[in-house]
Protein backbone atom coordinates (compact mmCIF):
# COMPACT_ATOMS: atom_id res chain seq x y z
CA UNK A 1 0.00 0.00 0.00
CA UNK A 2 1.63 3.39 -1.01
CA UNK A 3 2.38 5.90 1.36
CA UNK A 4 -0.72 8.66 0.48
CA UNK A 5 -3.03 5.89 1.27
CA UNK A 6 -2.22 3.71 4.16
CA UNK A 7 -3.40 5.86 7.31
CA UNK A 8 -7.16 6.05 5.51
CA UNK A 9 -7.68 2.27 7.37
CA UNK A 10 -10.68 0.27 5.68
CA UNK A 11 -11.87 0.51 9.40
CA UNK A 12 -12.55 4.04 9.25
CA UNK A 13 -14.02 4.48 5.77
CA UNK A 14 -16.75 5.56 5.72
CA UNK A 15 -17.51 5.42 9.51
CA UNK A 16 -16.86 9.22 10.21
CA UNK A 17 -18.79 12.42 9.87
CA UNK A 18 -16.74 15.31 8.24
CA UNK A 19 -16.93 18.08 10.26
CA UNK A 20 -14.48 20.58 8.72
CA UNK A 21 -12.52 20.80 5.32
CA UNK A 22 -9.60 22.93 4.21
CA UNK A 23 -5.98 22.87 2.95
CA UNK A 24 -3.28 23.59 5.13
CA UNK A 25 -0.63 24.89 3.25
CA UNK A 26 2.99 25.79 4.20
CA UNK A 27 3.39 24.55 7.44
CA UNK A 28 5.99 25.30 9.52
CA UNK A 29 7.76 22.84 12.39
CA UNK A 30 9.55 23.98 15.13
CA UNK A 31 10.26 20.94 17.43
CA UNK A 32 11.69 20.67 20.71
CA UNK A 33 12.85 17.16 22.51
CA UNK A 34 11.57 18.13 26.39
CA UNK A 35 10.97 16.05 29.80
CA UNK A 36 8.01 14.17 29.83
CA UNK A 37 6.84 15.70 33.06
CA UNK A 38 6.26 18.84 31.68
CA UNK A 39 3.72 17.52 29.43
CA UNK A 40 1.76 15.24 31.68
CA UNK A 41 -0.34 17.62 33.00
CA UNK A 42 -1.87 18.41 29.72
CA UNK A 43 -2.25 14.43 28.59
CA UNK A 44 -6.19 13.57 28.20
CA UNK A 45 -7.05 10.57 30.54
CA UNK A 46 -7.36 7.46 28.24
CA UNK A 47 -4.03 8.22 26.80
CA UNK A 48 -0.15 8.30 26.80
CA UNK A 49 2.30 10.06 25.60
CA UNK A 50 3.29 9.35 22.22
CA UNK A 51 7.57 8.75 22.15
CA UNK A 52 10.06 8.73 19.10
CA UNK A 53 13.35 6.93 20.07
CA UNK A 54 12.42 7.14 24.13
CA UNK A 55 11.96 11.01 23.05
CA UNK A 56 9.23 13.43 24.06
CA UNK A 57 8.63 16.58 21.79
CA UNK A 58 6.37 19.56 21.47
CA UNK A 59 6.09 21.48 18.32
CA UNK A 60 5.24 25.24 17.54
CA UNK A 61 3.03 25.18 14.81
CA UNK A 62 1.96 27.76 11.95
CA UNK A 63 0.35 27.51 8.66
CA UNK A 64 -2.19 28.80 6.59
CA UNK A 65 -5.62 26.94 6.85
CA UNK A 66 -7.40 27.47 3.29
CA UNK A 67 -10.84 26.98 1.05
CA UNK A 68 -12.29 26.23 4.85
CA UNK A 69 -16.17 24.34 4.80
CA UNK A 70 -18.14 23.36 7.61
CA UNK A 71 -19.21 19.81 7.03
CA UNK A 72 -17.56 19.48 3.92
CA UNK A 73 -19.60 21.81 1.43
CA UNK A 74 -20.32 25.24 3.38
CA UNK A 75 -17.84 27.73 3.35
CA UNK A 76 -18.16 30.48 6.00
CA UNK A 77 -18.00 34.18 4.57
CA UNK A 78 -15.27 36.05 5.89
CA UNK A 79 -13.67 33.02 7.55
CA UNK A 80 -12.30 30.67 4.52
CA UNK A 81 -8.73 31.89 4.69
CA UNK A 82 -6.29 32.51 7.83
CA UNK A 83 -3.27 31.91 9.76
CA UNK A 84 -3.46 29.63 12.34
CA UNK A 85 -0.16 29.08 14.97
CA UNK A 86 -0.12 25.94 17.95
CA UNK A 87 1.82 24.57 20.57
CA UNK A 88 1.32 21.05 20.43
CA UNK A 89 2.29 17.48 21.77
CA UNK A 90 2.04 14.05 21.10
CA UNK A 91 0.05 10.80 22.59
CA UNK A 92 -1.12 8.29 21.56
CA UNK A 93 -4.22 5.39 22.51
CA UNK A 94 -4.91 1.49 21.91
CA UNK A 95 -8.42 1.09 20.55
CA UNK A 96 -8.55 -2.61 21.03
CA UNK A 97 -5.42 -3.69 18.27
CA UNK A 98 -5.16 -0.48 16.68
CA UNK A 99 -2.44 2.14 18.15
CA UNK A 100 -4.34 5.77 17.60
CA UNK A 101 -1.45 8.16 17.37
CA UNK A 102 -2.53 11.80 18.06
CA UNK A 103 -2.37 15.49 18.68
CA UNK A 104 -3.21 17.49 22.05
CA UNK A 105 -3.27 21.31 21.52
CA UNK A 106 -1.93 23.02 24.14
CA UNK A 107 -2.41 26.18 22.56
CA UNK A 108 -4.28 27.87 18.95
CA UNK A 109 -4.03 30.89 18.01
CA UNK A 110 -6.55 32.37 15.11
CA UNK A 111 -7.24 35.83 13.68
CA UNK A 112 -10.79 35.33 13.70
CA UNK A 113 -13.02 35.07 17.39
CA UNK A 114 -15.86 33.12 15.22
CA UNK A 115 -13.30 30.71 14.61
CA UNK A 116 -11.80 30.30 18.20
CA UNK A 117 -15.58 30.17 19.59
CA UNK A 118 -16.60 27.15 17.18
CA UNK A 119 -13.43 25.42 17.80
CA UNK A 120 -13.68 25.90 22.20
CA UNK A 121 -17.54 24.94 21.43
CA UNK A 122 -16.94 21.61 19.68
CA UNK A 123 -13.87 20.49 21.00
CA UNK A 124 -13.17 22.63 23.75
CA UNK A 125 -10.34 23.20 22.10
CA UNK A 126 -7.71 26.31 24.03
CA UNK A 127 -8.08 28.83 20.97
CA UNK A 128 -7.39 32.50 21.47
CA UNK A 129 -8.21 34.66 18.74
CA UNK A 130 -5.44 37.50 18.25
CA UNK A 131 -4.16 39.68 15.29
CA UNK A 132 -1.86 37.55 13.56
CA UNK A 133 0.27 38.07 9.79
CA UNK A 134 2.04 35.79 7.89
CA UNK A 135 5.25 36.20 5.19
CA UNK A 136 5.94 33.54 2.08
CA UNK A 137 8.56 34.36 -0.21
CA UNK A 138 11.52 32.89 -2.33
CA UNK A 139 15.13 33.80 -1.17
CA UNK A 140 17.09 33.09 -4.19
CA UNK A 141 16.58 30.33 -6.58
CA UNK A 142 15.75 27.49 -4.11
CA UNK A 143 14.95 28.42 -1.01
CA UNK A 144 11.93 30.35 0.63
CA UNK A 145 11.11 31.91 3.94
CA UNK A 146 8.42 31.40 5.69
CA UNK A 147 6.99 33.53 9.13
CA UNK A 148 4.09 33.48 10.91
CA UNK A 149 3.27 36.32 13.41
CA UNK A 150 1.01 36.96 16.07
CA UNK A 151 0.59 40.69 18.55
CA UNK A 152 -0.39 40.81 21.94
CA UNK A 153 -0.48 44.28 22.90
CA UNK A 154 1.59 45.40 21.24
CA UNK A 155 4.13 43.28 21.11
CA UNK A 156 4.48 41.23 18.05
CA UNK A 157 5.90 37.29 18.25
CA UNK A 158 7.20 35.36 15.36
CA UNK A 159 8.28 31.69 14.11
CA UNK A 160 10.06 31.65 11.07
CA UNK A 161 11.97 29.41 9.12
CA UNK A 162 14.15 29.40 5.76
CA UNK A 163 14.50 26.15 3.39
CA UNK A 164 16.81 24.20 1.48
CA UNK A 165 17.04 22.01 -1.04
CA UNK A 166 13.87 20.28 -2.39
CA UNK A 167 10.76 18.65 -0.51
CA UNK A 168 10.79 14.96 -0.11
CA UNK A 169 8.63 12.79 1.35
CA UNK A 170 9.82 11.66 5.26
CA UNK A 171 11.87 8.94 5.19
CA UNK A 172 10.73 5.50 7.24
CA UNK A 173 11.30 6.07 11.14
CA UNK A 174 12.52 9.81 10.68
CA UNK A 175 11.48 12.17 12.99
CA UNK A 176 9.96 13.98 10.35
CA UNK A 177 7.68 11.11 9.56
CA UNK A 178 6.91 11.11 13.48
CA UNK A 179 5.43 14.53 13.51
CA UNK A 180 3.83 14.95 10.69
CA UNK A 181 2.05 11.46 10.93
CA UNK A 182 -0.70 11.75 13.67
CA UNK A 183 -3.80 11.80 12.63
CA UNK A 184 -5.58 11.60 15.89
CA UNK A 185 -6.94 14.42 17.75
CA UNK A 186 -7.70 14.53 21.50
CA UNK A 187 -9.20 17.31 23.62
CA UNK A 188 -9.35 17.10 27.59
CA UNK A 189 -12.98 18.00 28.35
CA UNK A 190 -14.29 19.65 31.72
CA UNK A 191 -15.35 17.09 34.16
CA UNK A 192 -13.04 14.69 32.60
CA UNK A 193 -12.59 12.42 29.69
CA UNK A 194 -11.59 13.98 26.20
CA UNK A 195 -12.96 14.15 22.85
CA UNK A 196 -11.21 12.21 20.27
CA UNK A 197 -11.40 12.42 16.59
CA UNK A 198 -9.84 12.24 13.11
CA UNK A 199 -7.96 14.00 10.70
CA UNK A 200 -7.47 12.82 7.52
CA UNK A 201 -4.55 13.70 4.62
CA UNK A 202 -1.90 12.13 2.19
CA UNK A 203 1.37 12.11 3.81
CA UNK A 204 3.31 15.45 3.46
CA UNK A 205 6.89 16.37 1.19
CA UNK A 206 8.88 18.14 3.78
CA UNK A 207 11.71 21.03 3.47
CA UNK A 208 14.90 20.80 5.18
CA UNK A 209 15.72 24.54 6.79
CA UNK A 210 19.23 25.82 6.99
CA UNK A 211 17.76 28.37 10.00
CA UNK A 212 14.54 28.48 12.12
CA UNK A 213 13.85 30.41 14.99
CA UNK A 214 10.86 31.65 17.55
CA UNK A 215 10.81 35.04 18.89
CA UNK A 216 8.46 36.87 21.31
CA UNK A 217 6.86 36.47 24.49
CA UNK A 218 6.27 32.86 25.18
CA UNK A 219 5.61 33.08 28.49
CA UNK A 220 2.26 34.91 28.28
CA UNK A 221 0.51 32.21 26.28
CA UNK A 222 2.56 28.73 27.18
CA UNK A 223 3.81 29.50 30.80
CA UNK A 224 7.50 30.30 32.79
CA UNK A 225 8.89 26.03 32.03
CA UNK A 226 7.66 25.95 28.22
CA UNK A 227 8.33 29.13 27.24
CA UNK A 228 12.16 28.33 28.51
CA UNK A 229 12.15 25.25 26.39
CA UNK A 230 11.00 28.18 23.38
CA UNK A 231 13.30 30.02 23.63
CA UNK A 232 15.83 27.25 23.07
CA UNK A 233 17.27 25.61 19.58
CA UNK A 234 14.89 22.87 18.47
CA UNK A 235 15.97 19.39 17.69
CA UNK A 236 14.13 19.77 14.74
CA UNK A 237 12.89 22.07 12.58
CA UNK A 238 11.21 21.70 8.56
CA UNK A 239 8.33 23.12 6.68
CA UNK A 240 5.77 20.98 5.01
CA UNK A 241 4.04 20.92 1.87
CA UNK A 242 0.18 20.65 2.74
CA UNK A 243 -2.74 19.48 1.12
CA UNK A 244 -6.31 18.94 1.27
CA UNK A 245 -7.44 18.19 5.29
CA UNK A 246 -10.69 16.21 6.41
CA UNK A 247 -11.44 16.71 10.03
CA UNK A 248 -14.12 14.26 11.44
CA UNK A 249 -16.50 15.27 14.06
CA UNK A 250 -15.46 14.42 17.61
CA UNK A 251 -16.75 11.70 19.96
CA UNK A 252 -16.44 11.82 23.84
CA UNK A 253 -14.09 8.89 25.34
Amino acid sequence: MNRTARFDHPRHVGADRVFLTAEWQHVAMLNYDVDAALLLPFVPAGTELDRWNERVFVSLVGFRFLKTKLFGFLPIPMHSNFDEVNLRCYVRRQAGDEVRRGVVFIREMVPRRAIAWVARTFYNENYVALPMAHEIRFVGDDSRRVAYRWRSGKRWSELNLETVGNPELPGEGSVEQFITEHYWGYAAQPGGGCVEYRVTHPSWRVWQVRQSAFEGDAEKFYGKDIAAVLQGKPQSAFLAEGSAVSVMRGRRL
